[in-house]
């Protein structure tokens, strides 16, 4: 295959870029765009394989991309989706690097962010456009040698040919221009002496690795422009999470798209295993009942915490706008109120009313481990209430409503404001939002194993060695699972 040599990035008027187009990136992002959008890159921003990159004096966050370039190979104007992919010439590797601590600078254009010398470098190989299927192709990065990107085009939001016919419609994309066409979940950040290889495949066609070395630069910014500038915002988009910076979980901890989706997809008995084997055997809510139990709810924890009546305290702290109204009133989209009723079952601590005002504002669920009031109300409801059982009773009968986003206690697990709460007909878990990333990708390894352990029994093995896996087991499983990634 032709090599992208000097004559090639010379070719190249323009470069363009699209801000988010894997689905996994999205995920993590936290954002799904409608349309695609862009900006540019200069031509004199291109660099071959091989060569090395300054990330520049001052600096801290220099962030890698690896994406598939599309070379135009025609001029494209005002085409249409059906005739968009004649006009690529070839696809290669690319990895659009930039630095975070310079976006702040030109804001939207990312001008000096992603536009230094040598911050897209493409290659090595060429691709043939009509040689293969624009939506089987794979994209993988390595950082120091450890695979840290591996997507393919299947699922992408915009494929390319919408790319380039969108394109088109309004600029004309000329013979040699290149479309960056957006980078997978993975991207993070290089420090000098670090090593970047991309790499684009379709089947036995590849381009080879393109290989790019990070140097330190040397020459300081001068004070009659913007200057370097980072904060932990910067630092956790970098690198994808504030887990990956070094960072500590914020007050307030946000469940990303991404966490919550793997969190949906493994089982509440896989969850608890990974938990226990963290030696965290006290994080079930037990003995409860659930008003759906068709649905799986995965959300953040509001907490709010009843005493026992005591008649003056109630005057003062049961009516009006109490701690019960103001939880119920604050909780938000796609949280989880728990309530702490201490067991106690001979009265009621939420009504049909309220539990209607939680599910207006969008939250997840309800967890008490007391009674619940209009029950068959309540059960009707599309948000599930989880509860100890059904009574008439009004709440001051026992409780006192007494004060909200503190710690409690709840079917005798612990639950602190910002946990990560898993419920389902199973049972409830509570998570401690710092260990939750590990914790599920473990569980989602775990449930691979136990696939093909399944598999491995169906087709009449002896769980002796299998389960748990020996030696022998551990390598046909690797091969099976390799085959899998190949299908």
């Amino acid at each position: 295959m032709e090599q992208v040599n000097g004559g090639t990035l010379a070719a190249a008027r323009k470069v363009i870029a699209v801000h988010i187009n894997y689905p996994s990136r999205a995920a993590q992002r936290g954002r799904t765009p409608a349309q695609p959008s862009y900006f540019l890159k200069p031509s004199s921003s291109l660099a071959m394989t091989g060569g090395s990159v300054e990330r520049p004096a001052g600096c801290e966050l220099l962030g890698y991309e690896g994406e598939i370039a599309l070379i135009i190979g025609k001029a494209a104007r005002r085409v249409g989706l059906e005739d968009a992919w004649s006009h690529v010439a070839a696809v290669t590797g690319s990895n659009d690097l930039g630095v975070y601590d310079l976006r702040y600078a030109d804001k939207g254009s990312n001008l000096r962010s992603k536009g230094g010398d040598g911050f897209t470098p493409v290659g090595p190989a060429l691709i043939p456009a009509d040689a293969v299927d624009p939506g089987k192709l794979r994209i993988r990065t390595w950082h120091n040698g450890e695979l840290v990107q591996d997507d393919t085009t299947e699922d992408l939001l915009f494929p390319f040919a919408r790319l380039v016919a969108d394109l088109s419609q309004l600029l004309t994309l000329e013979e040699g221009d290149i479309v960056l066409t957006g980078t997978p979940a993975g991207a993070s950040v290089a420090k000098p002496g670090d090593v970047l290889e991309v790499e684009v495949s379709a089947g036995d066609l590849t381009t080879g690795r393109l290989v790019t070395r990070v140097e330190e630069g040397t020459t300081p910014f001068a004070d009659f422009g913007a200057g370097p500038k980072v904060d932990d915002l910067q630092r956790e988009e970098a690198y994808g999470s504030r887990e990956a910076a070094g960072l500590p979980a914020e007050e307030g901890y946000a469940l990303s798209p991404e966490l919550k989706g793997k969190l949906e997809s493994v089982a509440t008995a896989t969850l608890s295993s990974q938990l226990r084997k963290r030696g965290l055997n006290n994080v079930s809510i037990d003995g409860l009942q659930a008003t759906r139990p068709d649905r799986r709810v995965v959300g953040l924890a509001r907490t709010l915490r009843y005493v026992p009546n005591r008649e003056d305290l109630f005057k003062t702290h049961g009516g009006g706008f109490n701690a019960q109204k103001r939880a119920i009133d604050s909780v938000n989209e796609g949280e989880i109120l728990v309530m702490e009723a201490r067991g106690e079952k001979g009265t009621g601590t939420v009504g049909d009313i309220l539990a209607l005002r939680a599910q207006v504002r969008g939250a997840a669920a309800i967890i008490t481990d007391g009674g619940v009031r209009d029950f068959t109300a309540v059960a009707g409801l599309d948000m599930p209430t989880y509860f100890a059982n059904p009574h008439p009773a009004v709440l001051g009968r026992r409780h006192i409503p007494w004060d909200t986003d503190i710690t409690i206690a709840c079917g005798g697990a612990t639950v602190q404001p910002g946990d990560i709460i898993v419920a389902d007909s199973d049972g409830i878990l509570v998570i401690p939002p710092a260990i939750a990333g590990e914790l599920v990708d473990d569980c989602i390894q775990q449930e691979k194993e136990e696939t093909f352990i399944f598999e491995m029994v169906k087709q009449g093995n002896s769980v002796d060695g299998l389960y748990p896996m020996n030696a022998e087991w551990q390598a046909r499983y690797e091969e099976w699972k390799s085959g899998k990634a190949d299908d």
